[in-house]
């Protein structure tokens, strides 16, 4: 099912996948948020891990949609996974509305703006230097080359140079603005953390504090992967999720 919502500052498009047997009953749903500079096919390579369990919703934008899709694909509380802003936008919902949520996902993500390293320096160079020269810049520290396809590259750099430059400014001005560190003892969903050892942004150290401050959260570690983790290891990430959702889901 594909579908549109209007929001204030441009309409949402999303889609959601059911590839579950008709006769298993209504599917679980997971909510997957993508973060600045991504679209929702970051997710492409979770899902064969997940279709035959989940109702995937997935969707396209620079806000803060994340309810909004999951009324539209007619769920009430839901698995909600998120990466980099989006992750911080799980850590956010799963402190403020815990009955929202039956799980939470958060890779390569920060609950501290502050300690996300490098945004600060986006405004002044795209404003000299345009998109393009930004996702230039930006790619290699998302993804390793050698790591990677060479579809995989040329599809988050021309993702990057694509995204509107006054969404990547003023959400990268909302996330560093961000403190949720008070609010992570209040987080008591079921919480899986992935961390990219090797992300430029977000410093391992950074999701460990987040690990430490969620109780019975779990931390798998990518030692080999960068910001871009969701991407890179896509798969990986996707049979992480299952297992978890498996071990600890109601």
């Amino acid at each position: 099912m594909n579908g549109k919502l209007d929001r204030p500052g441009g309409a949402l498009h999303f889609e959601v996948i059911d590839a579950t047997p008709r006769w298993a009953g209504a599917a679980p749903l997971i909510v997957f948020h993508h973060g600045i500079g991504a679209t929702a096919d970051i997710w492409a390579d979770w899902l064969p891990a997940l279709v035959d369990r989940y109702r995937i919703a997935r969707f396209d934008t620079m806000g803060f949609g994340r309810s909004a899709v999951a009324r539209a694909a007619g769920e009430g509380r839901f698995h909600f996974v998120g990466e980099s802003l989006g992750g911080t936008v799980g850590l956010a919902l799963a402190s403020r509305h815990p009955d929202a949520l039956v799980s939470l996902t958060a890779s390569n993500a920060s609950h501290r703006g502050g300690s996300i390293q490098r945004a600060r320096e986006w405004r002044e160079f795209i404003c000299a230097r345009g998109m393009a020269a930004w996702a230039e810049m930006m790619t290699p520290l998302r993804l390793d080359r050698a790591g990677v396809t060479d579809g995989q590259w040329r599809w988050f750099e021309r993702a990057q140079a694509e995204a509107s430059p006054d969404s990547v400014l003023d959400l990268a001005d909302l996330l560093i603005g961000a403190d949720l560190s008070p609010r992570l003892v209040g987080i008591r969903v079921p919480t899986l953390l992935l961390a990219p050892a090797q992300s430029p942004f977000v410093p391992l150290a950074v999701m460990e504090e987040i690990h430490a401050g969620i109780r019975g959260s779990e931390l798998q570690v990518f030692a080999d992967a960068r910001h871009g983790l969701p991407c890179s290891h896509g798969a990986a990430c996707g049979r992480a999720l299952r297992a978890f959702l498996d071990r600890r889901a109601v």
